[in-house]
């Protein structure tokens, strides 16, 4: 199918490009921006006016759920989620149930998403076997059905040996390991360490379980050479080590959830569950420097950290609530809302949900590489027309996640999404 999308203003912040043109999507690819629409007319013609176009959102963290939790959230609702915030690609951690060990596992996950005709699924596979931490995991086979880098979600690592023996490996065949660092035995708390979580007697992670983890892993990374993308930073001081391993060049890469970004554990208020988050809300000087960190590039991607919980692990008490938010529909909402509270450049806060993470994956994405993240001719046709003067309020039953359970509820939001184009096919299309 031929559709022109007239009259929005084209923003790519991977070649800088911005200016009010056409753009003509056949075949799956974009043949035209910026110039007359090539020979035979269209099938559809948007108009965008008013509207910005932009390449299809990437989310480096979004669980969807399935198999074995489909009580919380299901590939359906979750995908149909994904496309309804713009989020054309997106990346699901291995801690589903069974555990993404087994290229079977990975091939029927990724087989189920494209029959929806959505998002794009990019699995991890599991580090270890059944996220154990003991035993390795084939990780050439789970490569070759899919899988886009390692890793275990959620669950630390408790030798350090097994660590080292995984980057090993994975330094040899070029694959990438996600972690998100926290050390095992720091990392059980259900709060932010800190004043907040004293006066309210809930168990606190100290900023500690995310250094000491960061320490060891890039001590590691100086040895093996292997690349690490670190998930979900959450600390001043955990930015700033980022910053140093950087600078010592050595090959990371990381991102910060939409949650940490702008929440503090303030907003725990009177024990409200829905800010029940791993990591940790941390107090006001993480969030502000989370925030630089991700306008000055030290963070690489931001992310909706989308994890759907049911109403029956919510409504708990807070240390008993099952932590996790969906966010897939809310992160170009908060990202715009980043840009216009925190004075941030437009191109640099679309750039961290585009382009950048679509970096992170870099050659993993294949034949994808050169044109997801991004707006091209010749590029794969996947891209949103946004509304920025759409001003909404988050309402939990206005969500298409299975999840409704979120701490921006009640949140005014700038920017709406009015329509998802995945491999130049219509995914999603608000209606009124």
């Amino acid at each position: 199918m031929k559709i022109l999308i007239q009259n929005g203003r084209v923003i790519d912040p991977a070649s800088g490009f911005d200016q009010t043109c056409d753009v003509t999507v056949a075949a799956g690819r974009i043949i035209g921006i910026g110039k007359a629409s090539p020979d035979g007319a269209p099938h559809r013609v948007i108009d965008a006016r008013g509207c910005w176009v932009l390449p299809g959102l990437v989310d480096l963290a979004a669980r969807l759920r399935e198999p074995g939790y489909e009580h919380e959230g299901m590939l359906e609702s979750e995908m149909a989620a994904a496309v309804a915030g713009g989020v054309t690609s997106l990346v699901c951690p291995p801690d589903t149930d069974p555990v993404l060990d087994e290229p079977g596992l990975v091939e029927m996950l990724k087989f189920r998403a494209e029959k929806l005709h959505q998002a794009r699924l990019f699995p991890l596979g599991a580090l270890t076997r059944n996220l154990a931490g003991e035993v390795l995991t084939e990780m050439a086979e789970l490569t070759e059905s899919g899988c886009v880098g390692f890793g275990q979600a959620e669950v630390a690592l408790a030798s350090t040996q097994v660590l080292q023996r995984a980057l090993q490996y994975a330094a040899t065949f070029g694959y990438t390991v996600w972690l998100r660092p926290q050390e095992l035995h720091l990392g059980k708390g259900v709060a932010a360490s800190g004043p907040l979580a004293t006066r309210m007697g809930l168990s606190g992670v100290p900023v500690a379980a995310e250094t000491i983890a960061l320490h060891t892993i890039f001590e590691l990374l100086k040895t093996t050479g292997a690349r690490v993308h670190l998930c979900r930073i959450s600390s001043a001081a955990g930015v700033e080590l980022v910053r140093q391993a950087k600078a010592q060049g050595l090959p990371v890469t990381c991102d910060v959830s939409v949650n940490s970004l702008h929440l503090t554990d303030m907003d725990i208020g009177f024990f409200d569950s829905n800010a029940r988050l791993s990591p940790p809300l941390r107090q006001q000087r993480d969030r502000d420097a989370l925030q630089a960190g991700l306008a000055d590039g030290t963070i690489d991607a931001l992310v909706s950290d989308h994890c759907p919980v049911e109403d029956d692990a919510k409504t708990l008490p807070f240390a008993e609530a099952e932590p996790g938010a969906t966010g897939l529909e809310l992160l170009l909402s908060l990202a715009l809302k980043w840009s216009q509270d925190g004075g941030v450049p437009l191109q640099r806060a679309l750039a961290t949900i585009t382009c950048e993470p679509a970096r992170v994956l870099g050659s993993a994405l294949g034949t994808l590489q050169a044109s997801v993240g991004q707006l091209v001719e010749g590029g794969v046709a996947d891209l949103c027309i946004v509304d920025p003067q759409a001003a909404w309020t988050v309402q939990a039953d206005a969500l298409r996640s299975q999840g409704k359970h979120t701490p921006f509820t009640g949140y005014e939001l700038p920017g709406r999404v009015r329509t998802t184009l995945v491999g130049g096919q219509v995914a999603f299309e608000r209606r009124g």
